[in-house]
């Protein structure tokens, strides 16, 4: 697990109305690492995106879901979902502009 770097722990933005909606309270969604723990996101949302400073950050775990491809069952990878909060002072994320 010391082998994730700070730019391994972020995989991609989550853009879902939910999302969308959520960003007006200064919170951004992110598809994550499976390992990556609280800190390690905290670390890398500074480092990548300049000028943010985060509050908290809330992870989730989720399951793979079960597919069928005729009588063969199998299940889709594991993903882990982190909610960041940012504070009052801090800056936007520019990923999100526009959208």
């Amino acid at each position: 697990m010391a082998s994730i770097q700070y730019y391994d722990v972020i995989l991609k933005p989550i853009i879902t109305e939910k999302s969308m909606n959520a960003m007006s309270e200064k919170k951004y969604t992110f598809l994550v690492h499976p390992e990556a723990n609280k800190t390690m996101i905290k670390e890398a949302v500074e480092k990548m995106f300049s000028g943010t400073k985060v509050a908290s950050v809330n992870t989730m775990n989720l399951e793979g879901k079960t597919k069928r491809r005729g009588m063969t069952y199998g299940k889709t990878a594991k993903t882990k979902k982190a909610i960041v909060k940012l504070t009052e002072d801090s800056a936007e994320i520019e990923i999100f502009e526009g959208l």
